[in-house]
């Protein structure tokens, strides 16, 4: 199911996420478009020094079966998280799992490339009782983020996320 958001404010940045019923819970989706191939898009979103840009920060040893901890750079006074990297297909397939506090996230991003630019889609598995209110605006902030630090554009705030994009995801 998807909705038409109708921000009061036209400057504002528009909710793009999508939710999807899947056998073991639901599937967020959200999706950006780059100018660039997918080879240089995967190292903005791989490599440690590109991600604390936009996410955060990542130490140990990278690869399929593997576990790194990452340093979240926007979240004040957040201990690093462990995330299990499932699959690493470059430049195409970025699968982890994350430990947190709120419990564990099971993410996907895939990058396709078409006329020489990149779709960049994150699918955050959901169980059914995930608060979607709260997680489609985080990471609505953070694929801005993601699309600044690729481009050289300036840092996004999350105010313009949150609460202002809370009731379109308590709608889908």
């Amino acid at each position: 199911m998807s909705q038409d958001p109708q921000p009061t404010d036209p400057a504002a940045p528009r909710p793009t996420g999508t939710l999807t019923q899947a056998p073991a819970g639901r599937v967020l989706s959200l999706r950006r478009t780059l100018a660039d191939p997918p080879e240089t898009v995967w190292a903005t979103l791989t490599e440690s020094d590109r991600t604390a840009r936009w996410f955060g920060s990542w130490t140990g040893t990278p690869g399929a079966g593997n576990t790194i901890q990452v340093a979240m750079s926007f979240e004040e006074g957040s201990d690093p998280v462990d995330v299990r990297i499932v699959a690493c297909e470059a430049p195409r397939h970025l699968e982890m799992t994350v430990d947190n506090p709120a419990g564990g996230w099971h993410l996907e991003v895939w990058l396709t490339g078409s006329d020489g630019g990149t779709s960049v889609e994150l699918v955050h598995h959901l169980p059914e009782d995930a608060p979607v209110a709260e997680i489609g605006p985080g990471w609505e902030y953070y694929l801005d983020n993601f699309v600044a630090a690729h481009t050289g554009g300036p840092a996004v705030s999350f105010d313009d996320y949150y609460p202002a994009q809370r009731d379109y995801y308590a709608g889908l």
